[in-house]
Formats: structure tokens, C-alpha cells, sequence
């Protein structure tokens, strides 16, 4: 079963040039970069540093995104904000331009109850004029959304799949025994060190971090679970987990950003600038990722 949400979906970084401004062609690189590999953006998540960005760099974005979108691409774009109204207002105007469909977290400030959740997302896609994709993350909102209420969003007709970034073995079993066979909703897995696991059980689509350098690593990882061959699937696992492992590892999520975007530099597709609150690391560690990255891919011999 083919869903209409599915595959590898790459959560772009936001290039920006040293003055703070989308640097559109870095933004040309990095969807071209996609493209190639059969791989789906995703603008303004987590990866993009989008609670940070001014809503007039976020519009410049999505128009960018939209621009370069090929016929056979489905763009998301994130909408998250602890503003309904402005979440709102940002989702019609990327449907108004051309995505194809809107991803958002909880709001993050206060902590809701189960109902109030609930409420939310129901609030949320009553006053949408396309689809959207709840975006569960513990690691940013300190919340969870349970299983069941995300079950029973299901049912809307503007809600059409989640992505789920909690990591939580127990909880991924029990969501695709859910979902996997829904032809109606979609379940993405944002937790990239069991993106093999998800997919044999069942879920539509991955949504890596990693895959802004390495998208081919994604869409070999889901021909090999589509041809039914487990141990190569898990061989571009172990692939995936090093190379996340070389900018994640003993780094805040903020601190790995800019890692990523070090190693993205070294391969000509953006710039390492960080929009604030953070910050570049120091220039003797940007010296060590990019040694190190010129290691890994020696010795895993990935083809760039």
C-alpha cells in the first residue's frame, strides 16, 4: 500500500548568509542535492532553527522552496509557533504558495493536559485549507503526545499523518500497530538511530536530519526494506549512525545544527552562519568535524 505522504522527507537546515538573510543559493544546492536522491524537503522544522527565524525569512523560504519544486515533489513546511492565530495564518499562506503540507508541534510554553492537546490540533486543522502532519517531539516541547489522542486525531479530515521524533522503542511498535496499515494516515519516523527497524514494521517514511548531506544513505535504506533485503537495511543503518553520530554526539541539539551545517560547507552546499540565540562552535572544533568527516567518508567509501 502506496500511501500519499510517504518516503524519505529531509528537514532542511536554513541557510543564511553572515547578515542573517535566506542565502537562496545555498537553497538551490541543498534541494538539488535532494533531488538527486529522490528525497522530499522539509522546510522550517526542527533542523531549520524555525522558533528562531522572523516570519519574513520563513515566507522568503517556502517561496524559494516552492520555486524549485519539481512536479513530482511533496513540500512540507513546518508552522509550528506557541501562537495559534500565527500558526494559522502561516499554514494558509504556505498552501497559498504552493506547499503541499504543514507540519506543527505542540506549543511549547505551557504544559498541557491530554484534552488540551487535543483541543489544539483539532483548533489548529478546523481553520486549515490543506493537510497536516502533527509533529511530536519531546526533545524540544517536554511534552508527549499519547498515542491514543494522536489516534483519535487521526480521524480528522485535515490530518493526515505524524511525525514522531520520541525515542521510545515500546512506542513506535504500538503506533504502527496502529497506523501501518491505514491507508488514510501516515506515520514518519523522526528517530533516525531505528529508521531501518520502523520501516520493516511498517511505517511510510523517514525524516532524517543526516539526510541533508547524505540523502542517497535514506533512499538505498528503503529500496533494501522495499526489496525485502533486511541485513542491507541495516547496513545503511550502521551508515546512518555514524555520520550522526560525527555531529551529534556530546553536542547540544542547537550545538549539532551547526555541526551539520560545518559538514554541509564541505561539501559546497551552505554556510555554517547560525541564526541566534545560537551560536558557531569554536574554530579548532570546526577544524576537527571537518578531519573527521574527510575520514568517514574514506572509510565507508560514500560516494558524494
Amino acid at each position: 500500500m502506496k500511501k500519499k505522504y510517504q518516503g524519505v522527507v529531509v528537514p532542511l537546515v536554513t541557510p543564511l548568509t553572515e547578515g542573517y538573510q535566506l542565502d537562496r543559493a545555498a537553497v538551490e544546492k541543498m534541494i538539488a542535492n535532494l533531488q538527486a536522491s529522490n528525497a522530499m524537503p522539509f522546510v522550517l522544522g526542527t533542523t531549520g532553527e524555525s522558533s528562531s527565524l522572523p516570519t519574513s525569512l520563513k515566507k522568503a523560504y517556502v517561496l524559494e522552496a516552492v520555486r524549485l519544486k519539481s512536479a513530482d515533489t511533496i513540500l512540507y513546511a513546518g508552522i509550528s509557533s506557541n501562537c495559534l492565530e500565527e500558526s494559522v495564518e502561516f499554514a494558509n499562506y504556505c498552501f497559498d504558495v504552493g506547499v503541499d503540507a504543514v507540519a506543527a508541534t505542540l506549543p511549547s510554553y505551557y504544559a498541557l493536559s491530554e484534552s488540551q492537546m487535543k483541543q489544539y490540533f483539532e483548533q489548529l486543522a478546523d481553520q486549515l485549507n490543506g493537510p497536516l502532519i502533527i509533529y511530536n517531539i519531546f526533545a524540544t516541547t517536554r511534552m508527549s503526545i499519547p498515542l491514543p489522542i494522536v489516534d483519535e486525531l487521526s480521524f480528522h479530515p485535515n490530518i493526515v499523518g505524524i511525525k514522531d521524533s520520541e525515542r521510545s522503542t515500546e512506542r513506535l511498535h504500538e503506533a504502527l500497530a496502529l497506523w501501518a496499515n491505514r491507508p488514510d494516515f501516515s506515520h514518519f519516523m523522526g528517530w533516525a538511530a531505528r529508521s531501518a527497524d520502523a520501516l520493516l514494521r511498517g511505517s511510510d517514511g523517514l525524516v532524517p536530519s543526516t539526510g541533508n548531506l547524505l540523502p542517497a544513505i535514506y533512499r538505498d535504506m528503503l529500496k533494501a526494506v522495499q526489496e525485502g533485503d533486511e541485513d542491507k537495511a541495516y547496513g545503511y543503518q550502521s551508515q546512518s549512525d555514524v555520520f550522526g553520530h560525527l555531529y551529534q554526539a556530546g553536542r547540544t541539539l542547537g550545538e549539532s545544527l551547526w555541526a551539520l551545517k560545518v559538514l554541509m560547507q564541505e561539501y559546497n552546499l551552505c554556510g555554517t552562519t547560525m541564526m541566534p540565540p545560537l551560536q558557531a562552535l569554536s574554530t579548532s572544533e570546526e577544524t576537527d568535524l571537518k578531519i573527521a568527516l574527510a575520514e568517514l567518508v574514506e572509510k565507508e567509501e560514500i560516494q558524494l
